[in-house]
C-alpha cells in the first residue's frame, strides 16, 4: 500500500481543526502521515494538534497558504499529496476511493464532492450554506453540486494528487494568496493531467456563517482572481471573472440608463431577470426546507456572493493597471 501525506495548512483554527484531524485519522486508508504547517496561530490550535503524537507541526511565518503547501510537499514522504482544508471533515473513504481511481491509472489527480454545511444553526449560516452549494450562487464548480457521476473536470477542491506531478509542472506559486489551487488545477490540466470528481468521496465544508465574513472573504476570492494574472499567465477560467462582467454591467449600466432612454430598457429587461431568478430560487430554497425565514437571508447571500467576488475583482483592475 502506497503511503498518502496529508498537508493541512492551519491559521487559528481552533474552532473546526480536532474535527478536521479526527476524520483525517478514521479514514479506512491506513497508510498516511498527517503534516499540518501552521502559520503561528494564536489561538488554541497548537494546544489541540500537539494532543496527537502522530501529526508533524511545522511553522509557516509568512503566513500565506501557498508557501505552506510547499513546505509540506517538501516535508512529505509519500507517493500521493492531499490538499487538505482545516475548515473541512472528511468521509471516511475520502482517501482510498480516491487513491483507488489514481492507482487504477484514471487520472492523476482524485478529488471528491464537497458538501457545504452551515457554521452554525443560525438561518444566516443555512442560508450561505445552501446559496454555496446552488448551481446559481456558484456557478460551475461541479465539485459543489449534488453531482453522482464520475467524470473529469477542470479543478476539485481537497485534492490527493500524484507526487510526481510536482516535479513536472512546479509547485503552488507562493505569492498567491489565495486562488493558488485554481492556478495550479489550470496549469495541470494544460500540461495533459487528468483531474477526475470522485462522488463517493465527500468533503464537509463549514462555510462563514455571517454576512460580513461572507463579503470579506468572497471579495478576496474575487481580487486574487485577478491580481493572479501578475503571477501566473493562466491563473482562472472565464466563469471566475462572471461576477466582475456582472458588476461592470450594473456600474455602467446605471450611468447610461440616466443619459439615454435607449440604453434604460435593456438594463432594466436583464437586471429584472437577475432579480426575478434570484427571488425564485430563494423561494424554492425556503419552501424546500420547509422554512420561510429562510427566504429573506437566502435572497441576500446570492446577492452579496455574486457582487462581493465581482467588487474584489472590480478593485483587482485599480490595482494592476
Amino acid at each position: 500500500m502506497k503511503k498518502v501525506s496529508i498537508i493541512i495548512p492551519t491559521l487559528n483554527e481552533e474552532k473546526h481543526i480536532e474535527k478536521c484531524i479526527k476524520s483525517l485519522l478514521d479514514n479506512n486508508y491506513e497508510n498516511k502521515e498527517i503534516i499540518v504547517v501552521d502559520g503561528m496561530s494564536e489561538d488554541k490550535t497548537r494546544e489541540i494538534l500537539k494532543k496527537y503524537d502522530n501529526i508533524k507541526i511545522i511553522d509557516n511565518e509568512l503566513k500565506i497558504t501557498p508557501v505552506a503547501l510547499n513546505i509540506g510537499i517538501k516535508e512529505a514522504s509519500g507517493d500521493y499529496i492531499m490538499i487538505a482544508g482545516a475548515h473541512t471533515t472528511y468521509s471516511k473513504n475520502y482517501i482510498s476511493a480516491c487513491i483507488k481511481r489514481l492507482e487504477e491509472n484514471k487520472c492523476d489527480i482524485a478529488g471528491g464532492l464537497v458538501i457545504t454545511n452551515p457554521g452554525n444553526n443560525t438561518s444566516t449560516a443555512k442560508a450561505i450554506s445552501t446559496v454555496l452549494s446552488h448551481p446559481f450562487g456558484i456557478g460551475g464548480a461541479k465539485y459543489r453540486l449534488n453531482n453522482s457521476k464520475e467524470e473529469y473536470v477542470d479543478t476539485v477542491a481537497y485534492g490527493i494528487y500524484k507526487k510526481e506531478i510536482f516535479e513536472k509542472v512546479g509547485m503552488f506559486v507562493p505569492q498567491l494568496k489565495r486562488n493558488q489551487d485554481i492556478e495550479m488545477n489550470l496549469r495541470l490540466k494544460n500540461a495533459g493531467m487528468r483531474i477526475m470528481l470522485i462522488p463517493e468521496a465527500k468533503a464537509y465544508y463549514y462555510a462563514r456563517d455571517n454576512f460580513k465574513d461572507l463579503f470579506k472573504n468572497n471579495f478576496q476570492n474575487g481580487l486574487w482572481v485577478i491580481l493572479s494574472t501578475h503571477y501566473s499567465k493562466k491563473a482562472f477560467s472565464l466563469r471566475h471573472i462572471v461576477p466582475l462582467l456582472f458588476v461592470l454591467f450594473l456600474l455602467f449600466g446605471s450611468i447610461a440608463s440616466i443619459f439615454s432612454p435607449i440604453a434604460r430598457i435593456p438594463f432594466f429587461i436583464i437586471l429584472s431577470i437577475y432579480l426575478i431568478l434570484s427571488i425564485y430560487f430563494s423561494f424554492k430554497i425556503a419552501i424546500k426546507n420547509k422554512k420561510v425565514k429562510l427566504f429573506f437571508p437566502t435572497l441576500l447571500s446570492f446577492w452579496l456572493l455574486h457582487i462581493s467576488y465581482g467588487l474584489g475583482s472590480f478593485y483587482g483592475l485599480f490595482l494592476i493597471l
